[in-house]
């Protein structure tokens, strides 16, 4: 099931079937309910072999998503942080190019990454941070200065017309890189991750 369920849904004693996603620091419950709770918000996180119980404010919240039902609690208790999300170890050689958060980089020099805020060659990830789908032709020279095995993550904001999944993908294609994840980067943004095809590797 991993942190995406359809299943029978309980809200404040309406019941219905709904698809249900675990977030890194949210649980959104979609049509007929609509509901997303911040992790942050929730005043009581309980499980049993077949149903995640979840309270906040005068809210009471039940999903039937079985055998998942503990593992999704234990997320909401303890999330991920985003570095792990991302893949970040210590040691890693690490070039942004663009503005991102001064708490985020923080995050990355504390795992022990080494962190530079330009481009450097060997870079094993490359975080680049665009805001419109111009932007995304930054891209195109980017793989020079990967190691083999290393990643972009494109880092754009989410639910806005100005760049869409599409762009980017896009320019990846221009720039001889592929798609192999998405991930959660912020309320506000998403993070797209790509590499050098395997067969073009050195």
């Amino acid at each position: 099931m991993g942190n995406e369920a359809k299943c029978l849904v309980e809200l404040d004693g309406k019941t219905a079937e709904a698809k249900a996603v675990l977030e890194t620091e949210e649980l959104v419950v979609r049509t007929p309910f609509k509901v997303t709770v911040r992790f942050a918000e929730m005043s009581s996180v309980d499980a049993d072999d077949e149903r995640l119980h979840v309270k906040w404010g005068s809210h009471a919240l039940s999903l039937a998503i079985g055998r998942d039902a503990r593992k999704w609690a234990e997320k909401i208790r303890n999330p991920k942080p985003l570095a792990d999300k991302l893949g970040i170890k210590a040691g890693q050689k690490i070039s942004i190019v663009g503005k991102l958060e001064a708490k985020f980089i923080e995050e990355l020099q504390q795992r022990g990454a080494d962190v530079a805020m330009r481009l450097r060659r060997g870079s094993d990830i490359v975080f680049l941070a665009i805001d419109a789908r111009e932007d995304a032709d930054r891209m195109v020279g980017i793989k020079e200065f990967l190691a083999p095995a290393g990643a972009i993550w494109v880092v754009r904001p989410k639910g806005t017309d100005a760049i869409s999944d599409i762009d980017v993908i896009a320019a990846a294609r221009r720039s001889g890189l592929v798609d192999v994840k998405v991930a959660r980067f912020s309320a506000s943004h998403t993070a797209e991750k790509f590499v050098i095809p395997a067969r073009d590797r050195n």
